[in-house]
């Protein structure tokens, strides 16, 4: 399933985020799954929360780190990809 750029992360409410240290740990009350995330993930999940799409999220990243382009997507794909498959996070196309 291709994740389109123009969509926007949702957290369902009950979803929580601990932040410790910069790394943080995100918790689904409703599957009990969990998933840990490193600085750079901690990073990308504020950015992409924060956004109106996910392409405005890329654009805000490539900004701030000296990364190359199809590394950032990538990377960036890759865990949006992660939050949906553990339903920590859904994509919506408006």
């Amino acid at each position: 399933m291709t994740i389109p750029m123009t969509g926007k992360l949702i957290v369902p409410p009950e979803t929580l985020i601990n932040e410790i240290g910069g790394e943080s740990v995100i918790l689904s009350l409703k599957s009990a799954s969990y998933f840990g995330l490193d600085e750079m993930g901690t990073r990308m999940w504020q950015v992409l929360t924060s956004s109106e799409s996910i392409q405005a999220a890329y654009d805000r990243l490539l900004a701030e780190y000296d990364v190359e382009e199809d590394r950032l997507r990538a990377d960036l794909m890759n865990l949006v990809a992660e939050l949906e498959q553990h339903k920590l996070a859904e994509v919506r196309c408006e």
